[in-house]
């Protein structure tokens, strides 16, 4: 039984845990409120240890011990795990199994990201252990290990991918748990902090010289990219059946992924687009020379659909190189349209709309850093407001 005792007029618990003698002391000066408090605590204590419900760092958190005793619950929930769940599977068992399950609510290229990702960098680690003997601490170790994995375009995989890699896992580790009445040992593990969208736009005389820059064959695509905002799916997976050159508008409701027509991500992107007459204009031309038995609006060179991966190697960056300009991903095109509209002065709104974003929140959490008008601070929009009669 465990005893409040006294050393330095100051009290201390007594008592002892899987067979050690633990002394915790406490801050508490001796008086009779405090003994009568800490003998409660004691009790308790004793009750969950002879239960087999007590946990040293629930009460003890700061504690030298309590390293010593989680390692051994750890050990020991593992092996109630790994027992109390006698039909759970192999991890790789099991995730073939799901894998199954989720292809056919996936698109093709996300089904091929976690597949890929489980091949590479699950299955070597946990693919022959029983998935309910992993635990948190395994897990912890694994995303470590991953911090120091080479990365493509820089000296380590970045946060973000390392969280990529993370969700198939949690999702593995979560959906097994469930099904094999196990604890799931996904707990309180969060997301590695992820810096800022990177946003590295090309100004208006950057975007005629990438134009300029680009073969023949592909000039009205990157004119419809720069001047639509559309993802890359989007515009790969745009068809002339979408496209109202006498409205002067573009209906967004596909994407192209990998060689396959899939739908949108979210209920916000299905969306349509007002065209500018630049835009209008070179459509109009594009639709004299396209083939009339092509269904996508742009194609390569052999009148397949694009592929970006590609593309961006053979088209994209060479042209970036020929206009003298850095390096940047094909996605800053539609970086590009948004801090265009925002300089000119359109209605947040309504660019949103042309987005495909639901609120102006992700638009100008994103961009205003880019657009001078929106954050200057001197006084100027408001001085000309009032000149102007309360009229903007």
């Amino acid at each position: 039984m465990g005893s409040v005792n006294v050393k330095n007029n100051s009290l201390y618990l007594d008592f002892r845990y899987q067979g050690v003698r633990c002394k915790e002391y406490t801050k508490l000066p001796n008086s009779a409120v405090n003994r009568k408090r800490l003998k409660k605590l004691v009790q308790t204590i004793d009750a969950e240890i002879l239960i087999g419900t007590f946990e040293y760092g629930k009460y003890f958190p700061n504690s030298k011990l309590r390293t010593k005793f989680d390692s051994v619950d750890e050990r020991k929930r593992q092996s109630q795990a790994y027992f109390n769940a006698p039909d759970s599977p192999r991890f790789e068992e099991f995730a073939r199994i799901w894998l199954t399950e989720m292809k056919i609510e996936w698109s093709k290229g996300h089904y091929e990201d976690v597949d890929g990702v489980i091949n590479k960098y699950l299955l070597p680690t946990f693919g022959s252990m029983k998935i309910s003997a992993i635990n948190k601490g395994q897990i912890l170790q694994f995303r470590t290990i991953l911090a120091k994995v080479p990365g493509r375009k820089s000296s380590f995989l970045s946060p973000s991918r390392i969280n990529h890699i993370m969700t198939p896992l949690r999702m593995l580790l979560n959906e097994a748990a469930d099904r094999y009445d196990f604890t799931s040992p996904w707990k309180n593990i969060k997301a590695l902090k992820v810096g800022r969208t990177e946003v590295d736009p090309f100004n208006f005389g950057e975007v005629d010289k990438i134009i300029n820059s680009v073969p023949e064959h592909y000039k009205v695509y990157y004119i419809t990219r720069f001047f639509t905002g559309l993802r890359t799916g989007e515009i790969d997976g745009l068809m002339w059946n979408s496209v109202s050159l006498d409205d002067k508008t573009l209906t967004v409701n596909q994407s192209l992924n990998r060689g396959e027509i899939s739908t949108l991500k979210t209920e916000g992107s299905y969306r349509v687009i007002s065209l500018t007459d630049r835009v209008v204009h070179a459509l109009k031309e594009h639709q004299r020379t396209a083939c009339l038995k092509d269904e996508f609006v742009f194609t390569n060179e052999k009148r397949n659909p694009i592929n970006y991966q590609v593309h961006s190697r053979t088209v994209w960056y060479p042209a970036l190189e020929k206009a003298k300009l850095r390096a940047r991903n094909p996605y800053q095109t539609r970086h590009t349209f948004a801090t265009l509209l925002l300089a000119s002065g359109e209605s947040p709104e309504w660019i949103a709309n042309q987005m495909g974003h639901t609120t102006t929140t992700m638009l100008f959490r994103v961009y205003s850093r880019y657009v001078p008008n929106l954050t200057r601070q001197d006084g100027s929009a408001f001085a000309t407001f009032l000149n102007n009669g309360g009229q903007l």
